[in-house]
């Protein structure tokens, strides 16, 4: 069997409440519909033993229905769930929880608001054939810092977080990335090693907010916004990179999200802002943005 690992890391992590208390399935979904409407027929893909693992970018928190450990806040809607249908895995396991850092993959149990959760690299084995892993928002403090952007009124009112993270010629953000950077890699190296006939995929996290921004739609000022997303890019940058060095592939989701991110009307967007417009959590992918993801990562998976 060919064997497959792909691992996934996208950004910014939910520590909102809402979860059920359903637990996760190792049984692989039924082949969907949404396999062969996206040109992917399961029948032509060999079949994979499937693991998700990552932060709140691949557990999808406040997405309807919820799954998995109450703490984690998982859907079954979000792109693993999505993904696993695609392909037809064999079979398929999601571990992946809000707020989860690059040490609750590797060695340190996650604490939640519903108690431990183990480390995540521990639902990998030999056997496995597919990893799909969405790490780093976390680790660099992206979702608190980007909270700390909100404006309620325009300028010159209030004041500029690009202004005050770039003060003196430095980069608040920028260098939590070059510092987090090494600990990625080193993530993906522990899985390669736990999966050894396994390949690796990196997937990064979206496209969050057009260029200067939507203030009246979203509460960022223009150039607070461009800082945020340019603060992504360099994030997907630094993933790019730490996959390439360390044997595995990167797959970019922001192309797809471009024109759908939260300036967009509701019914168009793949990934809300301050104040949700659909149910997800603030800062994070919906379902729409969930199955675009997940298409683009089925589709890399046929090169």
């Amino acid at each position: 069997m060919a064997r497959i690992l792909v691992a996934t890391t996208v950004v910014i992590a939910a520590v909102l409440a809402g979860c059920s208390t359903d637990p996760p399935s190792d049984a692989g979904p039924e082949p969907s519909a949404e396999a062969h409407a996206g040109g992917i027929d399961p029948a032509d893909t060999p079949a994979v033993d499937y693991v998700a693992l990552g932060d709140s970018g691949a557990s999808g928190p406040l997405i309807p229905k919820s799954t998995g450990a109450p703490g984690c806040l998982q859907s079954d809607s979000n792109y693993p769930h999505v993904l696993a249908g695609l392909i037809g895995a064999a079979t398929f396991t999601d571990v992946s929880c809000s707020g989860a850092r690059s040490e609750n993959i590797l060695d340190e149990p996650q604490s939640t608001n519903s108690g431990p959760i183990p480390v995540q690299l521990d639902a990998v084995s030999s056997d496995t054939d597919l990893v799909t892993i969405t790490i780093g928002g976390n680790d660099v403090d992206l979702v608190s810092t980007a909270r700390g952007c909100v404006n309620l009124s325009a300028e010159p009112d209030g004041s500029s977080c690009a202004d005050a993270l770039t003060a003196g010629g430095t980069d608040v953000i920028g260098d939590a990335v070059a510092a987090a950077a090494p600990g990625w890699g080193a993530v993906f190296d522990a899985i390669a090693a736990r999966a050894p006939e396994a390949k690796v995929v990196v997937v990064g996290y979206g496209t969050y907010v057009r260029p200067g921004g939507c203030y009246g739609t979203q509460p960022v000022w223009a150039r607070d916004a461009d800082y945020l997303q340019a603060s992504v890019d360099r994030m997907n940058d630094a993933l790019a990179a730490e996959a390439s060095e360390h044997g595995a592939s990167f797959v970019d989701v922001r192309p797809v999200g471009v024109g759908h991110d939260a300036c967009a009307d509701p019914d168009q967007r793949y990934l809300e802002g301050v104040v949700p417009a659909n149910p997800a959590a603030p800062l994070h992918p919906n379902a729409a943005g969930m199955a675009a993801f997940a298409q683009v990562v089925a589709d890399s998976l046929r090169l």
